[in-house]
């Protein structure tokens, strides 16, 4: 049987320590839902009692039934104080949390230089808060701030810290590189050290500033960690922390070891994206196990050999994460990836069909052009719907009028003005928007929203452009890639003009064209047979 490895989410505390990223109270309650669902066994919320929002999610999130452990994150006491007067300490335990982490100096140069106090008073510090918590009968976890770099400056030192943990009850000992400059072999020897000087089970916590905290995690759990710690996509200070969701897969499918139920596993990838979402983060489209990328083929030879087996290019079933196999389609692609990605999307098509040489050269002409479908795979398949006729009419376009205004003293307002037939129905719309992209956005959503609701169940959630020829100054032509959500999925769409916002048009229109087509569910009001959501090319 497997050995399991508890798995320690800090998102919620250490991610959102990574620049740009802001969480709501909402937010970190709708990720600790989505985190339980994933199956970690703790998830860390922050602090009680540092800020509103921490305040605020540990009071609502003990409301609700989750089966990971809440846990909440502090320091040990104050030097020269009482645990029991120690103002962070007393909010984790009136938080009510089952579980708490406390950080602690096991670098003697930290102590010296961050704390400036002793090394002996360093260590009453950790056996007094955790012997305070365990009193609480809260499960203890020491982060042993610095380990690996205090080890290898003083290894009597910092395994006196680990002691006085442990003495004083802590359930968990975590050995943190905090400023992630350790190599993979040396955790493994220092972790394989540590665990026979040690009774209480060892965790590992690494950060990313050498490109090295998936390889260190992995590192110390074959030397005997079992317990992980890390963040969805990697986020948190600096270069960020541990990335859960290329750690999990790694030691769950290369390692054999146990890390969440395989139905779990199958929802990785989705989580990660849902949470890119709620953090407000692009996720890169190479990220291993979970990017858009990462089953993604191109060249004409790889995309032949996966057709016969994807074994030949892909490490894994991508499947197994809850990803899928993509076969890009460019200029540069053969005929094999023009066939693949049809038998993909159920059209008859084959080597020697006369329609896969038109659709190629159709494509060629088009990236000649500047578009660039191998980042834009929504419409790719609108085109080759398209080409086999199955698309279908659901509006036209009949006219599309901007208005930008910008007035002394006052910023620039925009105005998108567009007038479509709807199934012989002529609706005439306005709306404003922060700018023209967004108030055309805006202004076509609600002309459709009345006869397909389900518009409202996506959005964009981002936006490129990108100068094609730059020599041409302000004529140059440009392409648009957009990006779509809907909270599952992710797609993205393309469009190329010399004007900008006729560009941003097609992309827009591709972006609803493809969801409407895709949408499960287009609204329970309307009973129209799935294949009636085409939409004519613009």
């Amino acid at each position: 049987m497997a050995n399991t490895i508890s798995i320690f989410d800090t998102t919620l505390r250490d991610g959102t320590q990574g620049e740009g990223i802001s969480l709501s109270a909402d937010d970190k309650i709708k990720i600790a839902q989505k985190l339980d669902l994933l199956g970690v066994h703790y998830i860390e919320g922050g602090n009680p009692g540092s800020n509103s929002k921490d305040i605020e999610f540990f009071q609502r999130v003990k409301h609700l039934k989750l089966g990971a452990k809440i846990t909440a994150f502090g320091s040990t006491r104050r030097k020269n104080s009482l645990a029991e007067q120690d103002s962070s300490l007393l909010r984790i335990v009136e938080s009510g949390v089952p579980a708490a982490t406390l950080v602690g100096k096991s670098w003697d140069f930290h102590v010296h230089t961050a704390l400036q106090t002793t090394l002996e008073e360093n260590l009453a510090m950790i056996y007094d808060s955790f012997a305070f918590l365990k009193r609480n009968d809260v499960e203890a976890i020491f982060d042993a701030e610095h380990f690996f770099d205090g080890y290898k400056h003083n290894p009597e030192y910092a395994l006196s810290v680990l002691r006085k943990a442990q003495d004083a009850g802590a359930d968990w000992i975590v050995l943190c590189d905090t400023n992630g400059g350790t190599l993979p072999s040396e955790v493994h020897d220092i972790v394989t050290r540590i665990r026979m000087e040690l009774n209480a089970p060892i965790g590992i916590h690494t950060h990313n500033d050498c490109e090295l905290a998936v390889a260190n995690t992995l590192a110390a759990v074959q030397a005997g960690a079992r317990q992980v710690q890390g963040t969805i996509n990697g986020y948190g200070e600096r270069c960020g922390n541990a990335n859960l969701c290329s750690i999990i897969p790694n030691l769950q499918i290369k390692m054999n070891y146990r890390c969440v139920s395989d139905d779990q596993l199958q929802s990785l990838t989705k989580t990660a994206r849902y949470i890119s979402e709620i953090a407000n983060v692009h996720m890169p489209v190479a990220q291993p196990y979970v990017g858009n990328a990462a089953f993604a083929h191109k060249g004409g030879i790889h995309v032949s050999a996966i057709m016969k087996d994807s074994k030949t290019y892909e490490h894994i079933r991508p499947e197994l994460v809850g990803n899928k196999q993509r076969v890009l389609v460019s200029e540069l692609a053969g005929q094999s990836n023009i066939i693949s990605k049809a038998q993909e999307l159920g059209l008859d098509i084959n080597a020697n069909n006369d329609k896969t040489k038109q659709i190629m050269e159709r494509i060629k002409d088009l990236e000649h052009q500047g578009y660039q479908f191998e980042g834009a795979d929504a419409s790719l398949e609108l085109l080759l719907r398209d080409a086999f006729g199955e698309m279908k009419e659901i509006f036209k376009l009949e006219s599309l009028k901007m208005i930008v205004e910008k007035t002394n003293g006052s910023g620039m307002n925009a105005e998108a003005i567009v007038k479509v037939n709807v199934d012989g129905q002529t609706v005439y719309m306005a709306a404003e928007g922060n700018g023209p992209v967004n108030a055309l956005n805006n202004a076509l959503r609600k002309s459709l929203e009345q006869f397909y609701p389900s518009i409202n169940d996506f959005h964009l959630s981002d936006y490129k452009v990108r100068v094609i020829d730059e020599k041409d100054a302000t004529a140059a032509k440009v392409r648009v890639l957009m990006e779509s959500t809907d909270f599952k999925n992710t797609w993205n769409t393309v469009g190329v003009s010399n004007n900008v916002i006729e560009a941003s048009w097609e992309a827009l229109v591709d972006s609803i064209r493809y969801a409407l087509l895709n949408m499960s569910k287009i609204d329970n009001a309307m009973d129209e047979p799935r294949e009636q959501f085409g939409l004519v090319n613009h």
